[in-house]
C-alpha cells in the first residue's frame, strides 16, 4: 500500500467515527479547500492526486435542483472521462451519482478547460474494460469493491456533448 493510500484510509476510518452530518461538512470543506486550490492556482495545482487525474464535475442536485461540485478522479477512454462512483466503499453510492442518473447533463473543470458532458453508466464488456483502466492507476478501487461486497461500484461515463 502507497504511503497516499494510507493516509486516505487513516481519513476514511476518521470520517467513518463522525456522525453523518458531520461527515457530510467534513467532505464538504475538503471539496471547497479542493476546489479554491485548483482555481486560485490557475487550473495548475490540484489536477492530480498520487499521479492520478482530477477533474470537477459540476452537477444538479436530483431534487434541490441546486449545483453541485465534486472532485473527482478520472481516466481517459478516447474522448470519454469515466469516473468511479466508489464513495472509498461505502455502503451507499455518493450523491453525485445519483444527481447524475437524474440529471445527466453537466460539465467538468479540469486542467485544459472546461467540458459539457453528458453521463451515462457503463455495463458488460464496457464496465469491466473501464474498471480495469482505472484499478491500474488507483488500485484502491479493487479494495473499495471488496469493502462494499453488497453492490457493484458503478463506472460513469462521461460523454462529449
Amino acid at each position: 500500500m502507497s504511503a497516499l493510500s494510507s493516509v486516505m484510509n487513516a481519513g476514511n476510518k476518521l470520517l467513518d467515527t463522525l456522525p453523518p452530518k458531520a461527515q457530510a461538512r467534513a467532505w464538504q470543506a475538503m471539496q471547497v479547500s479542493h476546489l479554491a486550490l485548483f482555481r486560485g492556482s490557475g487550473r495548475r495545482f490540484g489536477t492530480e492526486l498520487g499521479g492520478v487525474r482530477v477533474l470537477f464535475l459540476h452537477h444538479r442536485g436530483a431534487k434541490s435542483g441546486a449545483e453541485r461540485i465534486s472532485p473527482l478522479l478520472y481516466v481517459e477512454d478516447g474522448a470519454n472521462l469515466p469516473i468511479i462512483a466508489s464513495k472509498g466503499g461505502h455502503t451507499k453510492n455518493p450523491a453525485w451519482f445519483h444527481n447524475l442518473n437524474a440529471n445527466p447533463d453537466a460539465e467538468v473543470e479540469m486542467k485544459g478547460g472546461v467540458r459539457k458532458v453528458r453521463a451515462r453508466t457503463a455495463e458488460g464488456e464496457e464496465r469491466e474494460r473501464i474498471w480495469k483502466k482505472a484499478a491500474a492507476v488507483w488500485p484502491d478501487y479493487d479494495n473499495y469493491q471488496r469493502r462494499a461486497p453488497h453492490r457493484e461500484i458503478p463506472v460513469v461515463v462521461l460523454e462529449p456533448r
